[in-house]
């Protein structure tokens, strides 16, 4: 997995800033977030990547806060995060 500049991220890195919305939106249990604040703690990288983040989320909120989805766009979105999880977890388990 590369960095912002094309450097090689190590695996924990990885996980981390694939699960950093997750973190934002507390979304993880709290082993996994204390795991996730441990690294960024120690990270400086994923501490960058991570205050990006959480910058545009913060951005989304103060622009779009008031605004719903309508709930059939939920139901779809659901479904296919459902679908990707599924996806993701089957390739994790693949020799």
């Amino acid at each position: 997995m590369s960095g912002v500049n094309g450097e090689e991220l190590e695996p924990d890195c990885g996980f981390v800033l694939n699960e950093v919305y997750l973190y934002l939106d507390l979304e993880c249990s709290e082993d996994r977030r204390s795991l996730i604040q441990k690294h960024l703690d120690d990270c400086t990288r994923c501490l960058h990547e991570y205050g990006i983040e959480h910058e545009v989320k913060a951005l989304v909120a103060r622009c779009c806060g008031d605004e719903t989805a309508p709930r059939e766009l939920r139901e779809r979105l659901r479904v296919k995060l459902d679908q990707l999880e599924v996806q993701v977890e089957t390739r994790e388990y693949l020799p």
